[in-house]
């Protein structure tokens, strides 16, 4: 198994970095690797639950994960498992995300660890997208 961990600082409140990473329509700004939009979902990391989307490139290729909240602890952290679906949508391997909020400088931190990963090369494709996805979240406080 792999795990990947990222920390990226935003201008924000601690209060409003949590709202971009719990409240569902706030999170479909953000959600999904640049050049991917989502059209299903039920995104609501606020509440405990199942949650799911479906992202889709721009060759009409669609990716769909789903899981459960797990915990929720405004404003410092929300948990929830993450599955990819295969062609015939049978969800895949489970891993497991936290994001945590805490308060940094004149600022907020947020520190993404996705843990249970495969192995290396997944734990490198999700570097990949979660990067991807967080500069997407960096340009809404700009």
């Amino acid at each position: 198994m792999a795990d990947l961990k990222l920390e990226r600082e935003f201008r924000t409140s601690p209060e409003n970095l949590f709202a971009w990473i719990s409240d569902g329509e706030k999170l479909l700004q953000w959600w999904g690797p640049e050049g991917l939009h989502v059209p299903e979902h039920d995104l609501d990391f606020s509440r405990l639950g199942p949650w799911y989307s479906v992202m889709v490139n721009e060759e009409g290729q669609r990716y769909k994960v789903s899981g459960q909240v797990t915990h929720v602890d405004p404003p410092k952290s929300v948990g929830f498992t993450w599955g990819w679906h295969d062609d015939q949508d049978q969800r895949g391997a489970e891993s497991h995300v936290t994001l945590t909020v805490e308060p940094a400088g004149e600022g907020a931190r947020l520190i993404l660890d996705h843990r249970d990963l495969g192995d290396d090369e997944i734990a490198a494709n999700h570097n990949s997208g979660w990067t991807s996805s967080l500069r997407k979240l960096e340009a809404q406080f700009q």
